[in-house]
C-alpha cells in the first residue's frame, strides 16, 4: 500500500502524457475563478477607495526609476509561466500550453491596466502594457528557443530605512512596504553558467544572478527630496550575487522541486556585490 502511495503522489506531481480531463477541468476552473475573483477583489479592496474618471491614458514611464516597470516584467512573466505549467500538467502540449500561458499572463495585466484607465488618479499607462508584454514575451521566447526557462526573473525585499519618511505612500508595515516600498525591492535575472554544457558534473542548479534596486527614493517624481531634516538623493542599483535553481538540483522524487518551487520566484540571500553612480560595495548577505 505505502508503494502504491508513493507511486500516485509521484505521478501527481508529474505532467500526464496525454489529456487528463479532470486536470484541464479543475486547472481551468481555477484560472477563470481566479482571475474573475481577484479582479473583483481588487475593485472592492483598492480601486473603490479612489474616484472615477472616463477611461484615459497616463504616462508614467519615468517615475520610480523604472522600477514599477520591473514589477510589470516580473508578474507578467510568471503568470504566464505558471498558468502554462499548469496546462501542462493536465496533459497539453508545450505549444498550446505556452500560449495558453502567455494569453492569460498578458491579458490579466491588461485587465489590470483597463482598470487604471478608468481611475482619476491614474490611468492606462502604455509604457506598463510593454513591460507586461516584455515578461510575457520573455517567456515565450526562451520556451520556444530551449524548450526550458533558462533565465529566471526572481524577486527579493527587504525592509528599507525610508519608508518612516513617508509611510502613505512607502507603507506603514512591513506588508505594504513589501508592495510599495521600491527601495527594499530588488528584481533579478538568475541563470546557470553551465546551463548549456553537456557536462554532467558541473553544478547547474549554482546560478549567477544580476539585480536591479532603487536606493534613496521617496517620491515617484523626484530624485531629490527633503524628509524629516535631511536630503535624499535618489540612485539605480546594479547587483551581482549568487543563486539556487532548485529545479536543477538532482533530487531523486519530483515532490521536493514542487515543494521548494517558490525559490524559483524568490531569490535566495546571498553575498552581492552592488554597483551605483557612488561607486562599487559589497554586502556580505543580501537580501
Amino acid at each position: 500500500m505505502l508503494g502504491m502511495q508513493t507511486l500516485y503522489s509521484q505521478r501527481f506531481f508529474e505532467n500526464a502524457d496525454s489529456l487528463h480531463k479532470p486536470r484541464l477541468i479543475t486547472v481551468s476552473t481555477l484560472t477563470v475563478t481566479g482571475w474573475a475573483g481577484s479582479m473583483a477583489g481588487l475593485h472592492y479592496v483598492w480601486y473603490k477607495d479612489y474616484p472615477k474618471s472616463k477611461f484615459h491614458f497616463f504616462n508614467d514611464s519615468k517615475e520610480w526609476l523604472q522600477m514599477d516597470k520591473a514589477g510589470h516584467f516580473f508578474t507578467a512573466y510568471h503568470i504566464s509561466h505558471k498558468i502554462a505549467g499548469a496546462f501542462r500538467w493536465s496533459g497539453l502540449n508545450r505549444n498550446l500550453s505556452c500560449a495558453i500561458g502567455a494569453g492569460v499572463g498578458f491579458g490579466y495585466q491588461l485587465t489590470l491596466e483597463f482598470l487604471d484607465g478608468q481611475n482619476a488618479q491614474w490611468g492606462f499607462s502604455w509604457s506598463d502594457l510593454a513591460a507586461n508584454s516584455l515578461g510575457t514575451a520573455f517567456y515565450v521566447a526562451q520556451e520556444l528557443a530551449f524548450r526550458e526557462q533558462i533565465f529566471k526573473p526572481k524577486f527579493s525585499f527587504y525592509p528599507s530605512k525610508y519608508a518612516k519618511y513617508r509611510p502613505n505612500t512607502l507603507g506603514s508595515n512591513f506588508a505594504e512596504q513589501l508592495f510599495k516600498d521600491y527601495n527594499g525591492q530588488t528584481y533579478w535575472i538568475s541563470f546557470s553558467p553551465f546551463a548549456f554544457s553537456k557536462n554532467e558534473r558541473l553544478p547547474k542548479w549554482l546560478c549567477l544572478s544580476l539585480g536591479y534596486s532603487i536606493d534613496a527614493k521617496l517620491h515617484g517624481d523626484l530624485n531629490i527630496y527633503q524628509a524629516g531634516g535631511e536630503t535624499f538623493y535618489a540612485k539605480r542599483q546594479f547587483v551581482l550575487s549568487l543563486d539556487i535553481d532548485v529545479s536543477k538540483i538532482p533530487f531523486k522524487k519530483k515532490w521536493p522541486k514542487v515543494l521548494l518551487s517558490p525559490f524559483n520566484l524568490i531569490k535566495i540571500p546571498f553575498p552581492a556585490v552592488i554597483f551605483t553612480s557612488d561607486g562599487v560595495s559589497g554586502r556580505w548577505i543580501y537580501f
